[in-house]
């Protein structure tokens, strides 16, 4: 590997730290009662409110329809995550100062499938979340479901539930692309 994309893989693996500093996705609620909105913050290893008690009152209305709670705590991709972000980072330093080309290439690749993979898990929880609803709950629409959107907007009854990908995840993306340049640089070597 030269230099170049070898510093270019560096600055991604340690780009890549700033996933443990910022939310990776945020989803806000907006609704009559709370016109200034409730927000979700979920991080690296974390699910937080945009207030102290945001987390609690979107808990609170999802009871009402019938969504399960969102309990941290029992969310074992929060558990797993830092040490996938935490892997991808010492593999990325490490291929930079082996300056091994394969590696480089496996870190690329493997980094693509681990966010193709993210963003699946994470529309399967929501779809978890918002179809399996307790037959139960005091609010019951037949044929309802309270699916928030993986990206965008989308009215759920009377609340507009918008979600966004954070400052997290582009910064998990800027690493991705350096660290793509960064192959690219070598795979143009390659061939010249």
């Amino acid at each position: 590997m030269s230099v170049v994309s070898r510093g270019l893989l560096a600055l991604a693996s340690l780009v890549l730290i700033g996933v443990f500093f910022f939310p990776l996705w945020e989803i806000t609620l907006i609704a009559p009662q709370y016109p200034e909105g409730l927000k979700m913050f979920i991080w690296v290893n974390n699910i937080t409110g945009g207030s102290p008690h945001d987390l609690y009152n979107i808990n609170l209305l999802n009871h009402y329809i019938g969504m399960k709670p969102i309990k941290p705590e029992e969310i074992v991709e929060l558990k797993i995550m830092p040490f996938i972000f935490g892997f991808l980072t010492l593999l990325g330093l490490l291929t930079a100062i082996l300056g091994n080309r394969k590696l480089l290439i496996a870190w690329v690749v493997l980094f693509v499938i681990l966010g193709i993979a993210g963003l699946v898990d994470f529309y399967m929880w929501e779809y978890d979340y918002g179809h399996n609803l307790n037959p139960k709950a005091p609010i019951k629409i037949p044929g309802m479901a309270y699916q928030p959107p993986l990206i965008g907007c989308k009215m759920l009854l009377n609340m507009k539930a918008c979600s966004f990908p954070s400052t997290g995840t582009y910064i998990a993306v800027i690493s991705m692309v350096i660290g793509l340049i960064s192959a690219g640089v070598e795979i143009f070597r390659k061939r010249g």
